[in-house]
């Protein structure tokens, strides 16, 4: 479990999170959703350690990480995998070599070891044999999941997920939810998801984190959204008036 308790963000003068608290749990995809500037980038990158809350707590299974020197914190983000927008994936390094290199970094596996283990995790995801192609050979959703085969190539107990439906068509952005669903519960990571994509929500938001303005707003589970019915939620969810009309024609 994760859990963020009153975290306040500043750049300069302007103040993007004013004490947001909330928990994100084992085996469930724990999504975050929000405006254009309502904070939920900025906690996302709290939670990975790329910025540190000016004030309030993170804590990783009970563990301060916001308490934490570098080395300290280095550990912990050891337990991290992380599914980047735009995948970053290195052009220059095969399928194979790209999974792997979070091994070759932070493990102490052997050669055939990692091996072993970028093959279980391109079956996972359903590339076998894509082994010795380049990023620039793969369509879009084969990149993203040659991306989720590397957060997961180190085993991890968090995965954090920015966008990962990004410039995918809807097809496509449905298969790569599901993927992420599946490894979330056989794995029993706690998943964090930021996305703007309501079909990510209503399919796979076991959790829903709702910010506006830098706030927690509404918090609760995809099925309770639907009984949104006004506020900054249901302007949110039912963007155009068209849909906003569509979901109040459909209680009656």
């Amino acid at each position: 479990m994760i859990e963020i308790v009153d975290i306040k963000k500043k750049f300069g003068e302007q103040l993007v999170l004013k004490g947001v608290s909330a928990s994100f749990e084992a085996g469930k995809c724990n999504l975050i959703i929000g405006k254009s500037g309502s904070g939920k980038t900025v906690t996302l990158k709290c939670l990975v350690g790329l910025f540190t809350p000016d004030e309030g707590a993170i804590l990783f299974d009970g563990r301060n990480f916001t308490a934490m020197d570098f080395l300290q914190k280095q550990v912990v983000r050891q337990e991290f995998g992380m599914l980047f927008q735009g995948t970053a994936l290195f052009d220059s390094l095969t399928v194979e070599q790209n999974i792997k290199f979070p091994l070759d970094m932070f493990s102490n596996m052997t050669e055939p070891e990692k091996i072993e283990r970028v093959n279980f995790c391109l079956q996972r995801v359903a590339m076998v044999n894509t082994n010795k192609k380049f990023p620039g050979e793969l369509s879009g959703g084969m990149k993203k999941r040659v991306g989720i085969a590397r957060a997961i190539v180190n085993n991890p107990k968090y995965l954090f997920c920015d966008e990962p439906n990004s410039g995918l068509d809807p097809k496509t952005s449905l298969v790569i939810d599901q993927l992420i669903k599946e490894i979330t519960i056989e794995f029993q990571m706690t998943t964090v998801i930021n996305t703007h994509d309501m079909n990510s929500v209503m399919g796979i938001g076991d959790k829903v984190l709702f910010l506006h303005e830098g706030r927690k707003y509404w918090e609760g589970t995809n099925a309770e959204i639907m009984q949104i019915t006004e506020g900054e939620l249901f302007d949110f969810i039912f963007a155009s008036d068209f849909l906003k009309d569509l979901r109040r024609r459909a209680k009656y």
